[in-house]
């Protein structure tokens, strides 16, 4: 196993340089990201293996588990390593497994702030994320409440997730964004142009389900022939795929095994050519 997440080069959030292969908890939870994993222990295990080989960027949510995957890392790794960037979302209500309501009711965002604060240990969270803009609420109202929020000092950097450019510049208008977090990989590419934005703008892009739930590392996936190639797995190669793609991407692949975590950080040594990239399109 050779892994170097240094290679992969940083990406400054704040006042913490983290680099640009993270971890993304949301796999440390139950079926439908619902309750708990169905192996605790090999979760505690995954994070501070984590920890161990450099990641130092971790994204979860309020509402994985629900509160589940907060809770876990709080026990895995409190208190946390120097350096140690934990992103947090808020902006959805769970009723069941796979079960997904968007609320973003300023009183409600303000509740979960607090509420990740307490689960998490911290006293300022490094980075909120709005996990989905309520259509159902003015969208200054919720940014304007995170904006208090950061103001208190209570959030460091606030940040969008499933956003258009439109909607991101609107945000900007009223609070500083410093990433966005949208569905992205080597076969879905429906937020080419916000990546675009981003990369303009130095805002980080989280490109959430980068190996497509697991599609690309599957038979038959679309980058084996460059994976034969270049001596890696088709995860690895997809990983290293988006990671070429700009300076300001910075995937989270998520995992509950120890195993597969290492693999996924194994991207990290991975170098594609020109001629590679231009191959996957």
């Amino acid at each position: 196993m050779s892994i170097s997440l240094p290679s992969t080069g940083t990406f400054t959030i704040g006042d913490k340089s983290v680099h640009r292969l993270g971890f993304g908890a949301m796999s440390l939870t139950g079926p439908g990201v619902w309750g708990p994993p169905r192996d605790h222990d090999e979760a505690v295990r995954v994070l501070r293996r984590a920890v161990e080989l450099g990641v130092d960027f971790i994204d979860t949510a309020d509402s994985y588990g629900p509160y589940v995957s907060e809770e876990i890392i709080r026990e895995a790794l409190h208190p946390y390593p120097e350096g140690l960037l934990i992103a947090t979302k808020a902006g959805f209500v769970r009723t069941g497994p796979g079960q997904w309501h968007v609320v973003g009711r300023p009183a409600y965002l303000r509740q979960e702030v607090e509420m990740s604060l307490r689960r998490l240990g911290v006293e300022r969270l490094d980075l909120l994320q709005l996990h989905r803009i309520d259509p159902l609420v003015p969208l200054e109202d919720q940014l304007g409440e995170l904006k208090a929020l950061q103001d208190e000092g209570k959030i460091g950097g606030v940040g969008l997730s499933e956003v258009s450019v439109e909607e991101l510049e609107r945000s900007r208008r009223v609070v500083e964004i410093v990433t966005v977090q949208n569905r992205y990989n080597l076969t879905l590419r429906l937020s080419d142009d916000v990546l675009r934005h981003c990369e303009e703008q130095g805002i980080g892009f989280i490109p959430y389900s980068p190996i497509a739930k697991g599609a690309l590392a599957a038979p038959g996936s679309p980058v084996e022939h460059v994976a034969e190639a270049v001596g890696a797995t088709p995860a690895q190669v997809s990983l290293a795929w988006l990671l070429a793609r700009s300076p300001v991407v910075m995937p989270i692949p998520g995992t509950s095994s120890v195993a597969h975590l290492e693999e996924n950080l194994g991207a990290s040594t991975v170098s594609l050519t020109a001629e590679q990239i231009e191959a996957l399109g």
